[in-house]
């Protein structure tokens, strides 16, 4: 973990957050400015910069992040109507912390192009 990193705060219990779902490599949370009327974090608990930063050696994090996120999206009801996924990766991608994150963004009509 990195001691600097907020999501890394979050995951230690240092910042309080309102769990949707934790295990050994994973943690998911409620977005605290929701951009959707639901919009939840899954992260991995190792600290990964962004998504370009994982190597061979996170294939198998990369693919639980995915299908956690799939159980947490029909475990929200998402699932009729459809959701969207967005992982940010550097400034000009729109990443505001550097934690490897997946949005996970529903429960509304969701429009393209999303910048």
């Amino acid at each position: 973990m990195a001691t600097d990193c907020l999501f890394c705060k979050i995951i230690s219990g240092e910042i309080p957050s309102t769990e949707v779902y934790s295990d050994e490599d994973v943690y998911a949370f409620r977005d605290i400015n929701p951009a959707a009327p639901t919009h939840i974090l899954v992260i991995p608990k190792k600290h990964l910069v962004d998504v370009k930063s994982a190597t061979l050696d996170d294939e198998a994090l990369l693919g639980k992040l995915l299908l956690r996120a799939n159980a947490i999206a029909e475990a929200e009801g998402l699932n009729a109507n459809g959701f969207r996924y967005v992982i940010n990766t550097g400034s000009d991608g729109g990443q505001t912390v550097f934690h490897l994150h997946l949005h996970i963004l529903g429960g509304r009509a969701l429009s393209w192009p999303p910048g």
